[in-house]
């Protein structure tokens, strides 16, 4: 069954404003130039995506990435209503990318680091954000809105080399804007200059992944006449993409992966060797030898420059993202409240993904709205609507003023020794200090869902503590840290936390399953019938759920910046953050603390056998509980 959400017709309403337009004027009168109809307080679908122009404009950065005494030039494909040749003037939503013109497969490192020669992966193909089925044209298009594709610097139709987030790729996006707003130079592709006479100068950017990092880049130099970006599951910060706390800790699912790579993989542009030498160099000062945070990644981490942000964001992450992995979003969030600026959060249960296609018809309402407030300037009351949407359960929506929610408050809960000082231990407000407890590290033969296993014994290759069975609900949203007393002896410097829901219960995967309905949002037109198959989450019944995880190398235990030798056997404290949450335990369930060196799929891999010897009561985490979760908790 196919089901239609436009309200009353969308093709009676484009015949009649054809009509309209096209009608003859009275004799003596100018003819009326073409206008958007505004109703309801929205954008109406007034336009015909079937006959909108198109064009490819070659546009002029101000860098010269590709070191070939020529700036680079960005791609820019445009699509805009018909009406935009006879005088209307609109706003453009813009989707940059690397991917427009494909990907390359390429070897990712080997993650093993004992010295011996290991066979390097063979990558998929790299698909870091999902490219959406293209819905802007359909449904935003019609209402009074160009949209368009940009290739960013390195990729497709632009020069340039791609360098995974840097100061030049974030000229390439800017670049656009600045055309739309006439202040950069641009060239149809027989060479003929061309400017954008019909642009109103307000552009909006949407994207997932990549496609969201290229927005907040843009967002984050504060160029004049972007008005509104919604990334999802974005980069803020890319030192937090491929580390983590001084440690080289991968994206989920790409154990390996790091600048450089991703450079080849979306290096499209013609004439690619001309960036081997800047690949290389990126190659070189990467540094996954200590994971440092150095000049590479501050020069990739925009989380400083929200203050220079002009644009509205609204920010979209999904709760069980693993690729792109929730700090990016909240830190980017928090930044943004700080500076003042206008804003929006969605937090959901899938993985690395966008809600629009299963909380479709609430997604087109409030993106919708967030464009046509800022880019129309519509007063629609989107900016006096809760500003937090929280997907607490598949399709189980609530939304609050704030986030973290008011009232939240960081509480300790200790790492107490079990009975007679054995394992599992407890986990409680109340300290209660002990002798050591340690563990020997075995992550590269066994994985961290492989150590959670048989909580209630001990395991040579973890610690555990729990609470008692929970008495109430107790929601953790912010972001929990780790606080631990202990000493390492051996080759892996890494330690791991993972905040563990003991339970069984039936929860999301992050995945997404096919439900065969068929929704249809916007305009059709031969190949493109403006429709989509709606999707719902994948469900798994499961003793236990990670709730997030943190890691740290111990040498960064002072600062990520700098590295400073461990000494065997000596205890430090050490303290890093998790990853953020928002995540509610249930009456009935446990909350576990599990503590391990290596995390098989995100840090390095070092020889096994490093020894963990942690000091229960002195060692402790701080959660960010909602307002009664201290209580249920005892």
């Amino acid at each position: 069954m196919t089901r239609r959400l436009t309200r009353g017709g969308a093709g009676v309403i484009t015949l009649v404003a054809a009509l309209l337009a096209t009608a003859a004027p009275p004799a003596g009168a100018a003819p009326a130039p073409p206008r958007i109809k505004v109703e309801n307080g929205q954008t109406q679908p007034v336009f015909s995506r079937a006959e909108a122009v198109t064009q490819t404009v070659s546009i002029e950065t101000t860098v010269d990435s590709d070191r070939d005494g020529v700036r680079d030039r960005v791609q820019l494909r445009v699509m805009r209503p018909k009406e935009t040749d006879r005088g209307l003037k609109v706003p453009t939503i813009l989707e940059p990318s690397p991917y427009w013109a494909g990907t390359h497969d390429i070897p990712l490192y080997p993650v093993d680091v004992d010295g011996a020669q290991t066979r390097k992966s063979a990558a998929p193909k790299r698909n870091l954000a999902e490219i959406f089925p293209g819905y802007y044209d359909n449904y935003f298009l019609p209402r009074g809105y160009a949209v368009a594709n940009l290739d960013s610097i390195g990729t497709g139709g632009s020069t340039g080399c791609p360098t995974s987030g840097d100061r030049a790729e974030q000229a390439g996006t800017k670049a656009a804007v600045d055309w739309l707003n006439g202040r950069a130079r641009g060239w149809a592709p027989d060479g003929t200059p061309v400017t954008a006479g019909w642009s109103t100068g307000n552009v909006g950017m949407i994207g997932q992944s990549y496609n969201g990092t290229l927005p907040n880049m843009a967002a984050a130099s504060g160029v004049e006449g972007l008005k509104a970006i919604v990334p999802i599951a974005a980069i803020s910060s890319w030192y937090d993409y491929y580390r983590a706390n001084g440690g080289v800790v991968a994206p989920g699912g790409f154990q390996g992966e790091d600048l450089d790579i991703l450079a080849k993989v979306v290096l499209t542009r013609k004439d690619p060797e001309v960036c081997r030498t800047v690949i290389d160099e990126l190659t070189a000062t990467q540094d996954r030898e200590t994971g440092d945070y150095s000049r590479v990644w501050a020069e990739r981490d925009y989380v400083g420059d929200a203050r220079k942000v002009r644009a509205a964001v609204m920010v979209v992450h999904g709760l069980n993202d693993w690729n792109v992995k929730v700090k990016n979003s909240v830190q980017w969030w928090n930044a943004l409240k700080q500076s003042g600026v206008p804003r929006k959060l969605w937090l959901h249960q899938a993985d690395h993904a966008t809600p629009f296609r299963w909380r479709l018809e609430e997604w087109l309402r409030q993106t919708h709205h967030w464009f046509d407030r800022w880019l129309y300037d519509i007063d629609n009351g989107v900016t006096r609507e809760p500003r937090v949407d929280i997907e607490r359960a598949p399709g189980q929506w609530e939304t609050a003023r704030d986030w973290p929610v008011p009232g939240t408050r960081s509480v300790p809960l200790s790492l107490n020794a079990g009975a007679g000082a054995a394992q599992p231990g407890s986990l409680s407000p109340l300290p209660r200090p002990g002798a050591a407890q340690s563990l020997v590290d075995a992550g590269r033969t066994r994985t961290a869902e492989q150590l959670l296993v048989n909580q209630d014994q001990a395991d040579p290759n973890r610690l555990a503590y729990l609470t008692p069975p929970l008495k109430a609900p107790v929601r953790i949203n912010g972001i929990p840290k780790a606080d631990v007393r202990a000493s390492l002896d051996g080759r892996s410097p890494y330690l791991t936390a993972l905040l563990v829901d003991y339970g069984t219960d039936t929860r999301p995967t992050g995945a997404r399953y096919d439900t065969g309905e068929r929704v249809c949002y916007g305009q059709g037109v031969p190949g493109d019938d403006g429709c989509t198959t709606r999707l719902g989450h994948r469900t798994e019944t499961a003793p236990f759920k990670i709730i997030t995880r943190g890691w740290l190398d111990a040498r960064n235990r002072h600062s990520p910046a700098r590295t400073e030798p461990i000494r065997a056997g000596q205890t430090y404290d050490f303290r890093w953050d998790f990853e953020p949450t928002d995540y509610v335990v249930k009456p009935g369930h446990r909350l576990g603390v599990i503590v391990l060196s290596t995390d098989h799929d995100y840090t390095l891999r070092h020889p096994a056998g490093t020894e963990l010897a942690l000091r229960p009561g002195a060692s402790k985490v701080w959660l960010p509980l909602a307002p009664g979760g201290r209580e249920a908790l005892g």
